[in-house]
Parts: structure tokens; sequence; C-alpha cells
């Protein structure tokens, strides 16, 4: 009898773990610890955040449709979480690891997130979203590659190279977070890191950021994992050929540098067609007061001779600058032609022939609330409840938790904000329209999680229905974040196809952790496994919901 218990026992369990991935793909399983200890990306000593002694951490390598399994142990004084940024988690937002989907992990404890790379490919990252952890460390990345029988439109390079660079504080992410606790800015970083590193010109003691071969293709997968500033990235004497860009493979086209906005990824192939020797990797910020730049070495194996002291000169900055920047977002282009994650082609999604159900317009802003600095989304500036929202909506006590609209579909008038959850009830399946006014003189970047959306135009000034006319309807890139430059307005366009709670953010962390974000709920009546998978046996619960009774699964 006790045998037959445990029987029981075990294939309960086996089905509640493969709820949220599918059995019949393969399965990676990674064990993490998080703790502290000494990291100096900007050559001073201080404590960070690593997962297993490493900083960056460990890269996850998977194919599409790959089941993740990653148990992660909490070992700092802290609540975190992790979330996966621009993994869609389909039917499965309660393991996207934001505060609104679900309960953090607590010190001492662990939690073990299950997903799957649903019809995915392309170049991503994760970052922890509690506190402001991210300033500290507890990033990675997480590439994601074509299954063998898709071909993809290069040919396969001699390596491929993670590269995660982006502005850097001093300061640890305590520090940091009281500051903004006390109603100041966290002001302008201390400088740029590339993959935990940064050095100077002329630095003889520099290590090689990689190695290349002469006559060989590397292919680099670039993140901006700042939490702050627009960067720009060359690679000395060479030329880049872009080649996907957040889970699209792009046209194919040559630049001599790119700009990558905070929270962006996209993978370049660079061709070692130069004199065997050393060259620099430079790395530099955009549309900031105080420029701050890094460079760090590519080494030719059997190569004979320092980099140059004379780096590629970086684009130009101000209104001219921000113009080259739009241009250059113009010029990436979905390539029609190739597969993605599916034998199909990319262009066999016809998304500009779609009528849109809705548009939602929002402006971001920066006020004060009782004396203290806040940024907000059309007159609401969110803040974490002690509750999930996913775990409150789920267990029919949303009521006493958020309530549902207070951002409206229009930017309100005045510069007042309501602090409070931000939830904004989407429908399911519609084709909606998000427009992103930024009326400061600061560039923003947006990120959605649940979806990938069409980048269909990015113009300056004010938005209004007659614009649509200049949106690409034919080969927009479908990516997950987007910039707005200063005093400009962008469009982006996605169906609701994913139930969940989906949260909208700014990606420069101060701004986010302040109130610029929403959370999109996006629910099937049907309450069907169709469409969404139910709340996890083995998920944390916390908050009111913590000693309610479970409802009933969806079937």
């Amino acid at each position: 009898m006790v045998f037959n218990t445990r029987m029981i026992f075990v294939v309960l369990f086996l089905f509640v773990s493969v709820t949220c991935v599918n059995a019949g793909d393969p399965t990676l399983e990674h064990e993490w610890k998080v703790t502290y200890g000494t990291i100096a990306p900007l050559g001073v000593p201080q404590q960070g955040i690593l997962i297993n002694g490493q900083f960056p951490g460990p890269a996850i390598n998977c194919t599409s449709n790959n089941n993740i399994v990653v148990n992660v142990f909490n070992q700092l004084d802290e609540p975190f979480l992790l979330t996966w940024v621009g993994i869609q988690q389909r039917k499965n937002s309660w393991q996207d690891g934001t505060p609104g989907a679900m309960c953090p992990i607590l010190p001492g404890k662990n939690y073990t997130y299950r997903f799957q790379v649903k019809d995915q490919i392309g170049t991503y990252f994760y970052f922890p979203t509690t506190a402001l952890h991210r300033a500290s460390g507890g990033i990675g990345m997480l590439k994601v590659h074509s299954r063998p029988l898709i071909p993809i439109p290069y040919d396969n390079p001699a390596e491929e190279y993670p590269v995660l660079l982006g502005d850097w504080y001093n300061k640890g992410h305590k520090t940091l977070k009281s500051i903004l606790d006390s109603g100041r800015s966290i002001g302008r970083p201390d400088g740029i890191q590339i993959n935990g590193q940064s050095s100077k010109v002329g630095d003889a003691n520099a290590k090689p950021l990689f190695t290349f071969e002469a006559g060989k293709t590397y292919k680099l997968r670039v993140c901006n994992v700042g939490l702050r500033l627009s960067v720009n990235f060359r690679v000395q004497g060479h030329t880049m050929k872009v080649v996907e860009v957040e889970g699209s493979h792009t046209v194919q086209n040559l630049y001599d540098s790119l700009d990558l906005h905070v929270g962006q990824c996209m993978s370049v192939l660079v061709t070692a067609d130069q004199t065997p020797k050393d060259y620099y990797f430079v790395a530099s910020s955009r549309f900031a007061q105080h420029p701050l730049s890094t460079v760090a070495v590519i080494r030719y194996a059997n190569g004979n001779g320092p980099a140059s002291p004379e780096l590629p000169p970086p684009p130009p900055d101000s209104t001219k600058g921000i113009a080259w920047s739009i241009s250059q977002f113009r010029s990436f282009r979905w390539n029609l032609t190739s597969n993605a994650a599916r034998p199909n082609p990319q262009g066999s999604y016809k998304y500009g022939k779609i009528n849109i159900t809705r548009t939602i317009k929002i402006a971001n802003s920066r006020s004060s609330s009782n004396g203290k600095l806040r940024f907000g989304i059309n007159g609401v500036s969110h803040v974490d409840a002690e509750t999930p929202l996913k775990l409150a909506e789920y267990y029919g006590v949303a009521d006493k938790v958020f309530t549902y609209n207070l951002m409206k579909d229009e930017p309100q008038e005045g510069d007042k904000v309501e602090v409070a959850p931000n939830v904004v009830n989407g429908t399911y399946r519609n084709f909606v329209e998000i427009i992103f006014e930024n009326h400061e003189k600061t560039i923003q970047t947006w990120h959605l999680d649940g979806f990938s959306f069409f980048a269909v135009a990015i113009e300056p000034g004010r938005w209004s229905p007659e614009k649509r006319k200049n949106y690409n309807l034919l080969d927009a890139v479908s990516r997950n974040t987007i910039q707005v430059y200063p005093n400009s307005w962008a469009a982006v366009m996605t169906t609701l196809d994913n139930a969940g709670m989906w949260n909208l953010r700014s990606e420069m962390r101060e701004r986010a952790y302040l109130g610029q974000q929403l959370y999109l709920s996006v629910v099937s009546e049907a309450r069907s496994l169709r469409d969404e998978y139910s709340l996890p046996e083995t998920q944390e619960l916390c908050g009111i919901v913590k000693s309610l009774p479970k409802p009933a699964p969806y079937t």
C-alpha cells in the first residue's frame, strides 16, 4: 500500500512538472547558486551578485523548443527573482520572473523555473527583477539556436561569442536603492563594462575578449544589459553584418558601428580579414551629457602587434545623432524569405493586413509624489503589491489587490500621478497598436514580456492617426524592445495571443523601479489548458492568497 501511494505521488509530480514544458522535447537542467562576491567591472572592487561564482552568470545555450529547468538557490540576504528577457513563456506567465507574476525566492530558499523556448530562436538575456539587484549583477545570456533541420540564412560561423555590455555604477545595489527610496535619482553611471571588465587604450595587461583566426567568420551576440544609457559598439578595422535582432533574422546589411539601447540584443557576423594583430572592440555611450567609453581587445591567433590607439570614431550626437540613429533603425528589416524557429518563411505572416482592434497610446512622465521622484505612464506610477497580481487574479481576489484600468488608453493632462498597481485589461487574441510618446529630453527604451511586436515606425514629434501612412507594414522587425528618442514617438503592433499577466516596462531600471511600468492582463475566458497553464502545484504562494484554497485547475 505504501508502494502504491508513492507511485501515485510520483506520477502526479511528473504530470505537474510537464504542464509547463513539453515532454516530447529535450530538457536542459541547470542548478544555480546566487551569492554575493567581489567583482570590479570598472576596476573598483565592490560587492556583486554572482551565479555559480560567475559574473556575468552562466549562459543558457539551447535549441528552439527545448525545455529549460533552472533550480535557483537564493543565498543572498534579500528576496530574489530572475526574468528571461524576450522568452515569450507561451501560456506560462507563472515562470516569467516578474513581481507581478510570481512570489520572490526568499533568502535561504530555492525555486525551480520550468519553461519552454517554444517556437523561438535568437539572442536574449536574464536579469534580476527584484529591488535594484541588476545594478550588481545576476545577469547572463540566453542563446536559442535553430533546430538542425531548419536552415539559417548564413554559413555557420567558426565560433560565436557572447558580449554583455552596458553602463555600470560603482555604488552597490543597496546604496542605489536607498537613493531611489529617498526620492532622488541615482544620477549618471561611472563607466561602461564589457563582459564584467573595462579597459583603456594601451593597457598592456588587458586580457583579450576573444580570439580570431585569420580568414574565419565569427558571430557576436551582443546585449545592452545596463541600467540607463544607450551604447554604440564597433570593431576596429572591421565591418559588422547584422543577421538577427531579438529573435528575428534580418536583411543582412553591413555596418561600421551599431546603436544598442538598454535591454536590446542583436547578432552580428565579423570576418577576420585584416592583418593578424590586436584590434579593439569599442563601446561608447550615446546621447549622454558626459560621454563614457571602454575598449576590449580582440586578438588574432599568431598575430603580431598591439591594437592601434586610433579608435574608430563614434557616430554623431545631439540632433544629428538622433537622425543617424533613426535611420539605422529603419535599415533593420525582417528577412521575409528566411526561416526562423519554424519551417515556413518569416514573411508568411502578413501582419500589415490585420485590422487594428485597439490603440493604446502611452506617454512616460517624470514627476514627484509626496516630495519624492516618481516615473509614470498616463498618470499612473506603478508600485508592486505584496500579492503578485497574477495570483490575485487567479484566486479571484483581484479587487482586494488592484483596480483594473486605472490607466487610460490616452495620456492624461497634467503631471500628477497616482501611485498604485498599474494593470490594464487586454482582450485575448486582439490585434493591438501601442504608441509610445516621449515628451522628455532623454531617450527611452520599452520592453514587453510575453510577446514579440512589429516595430513599424519611429518619428520625431507627436503621433496622430495620419502617421499610420508612414508605417512599415511589410518587413518591420518582430522584436521585444523599442527605443523612443527625445520628443519623438514609436509605434508597435502585436496580437495578444498569449494568456497571462505580462509586464510592459521601461528598461531603464531607475524608471521601472519608480513606477514606469504596467501589467497587461490577457485572460482567456475559456479557462482552458489550450490557452494557458494552470497554477503549478510547486508554485510559491505569498500575500493574501497564501492561506486560500486553490481554485480548480484549467481543463
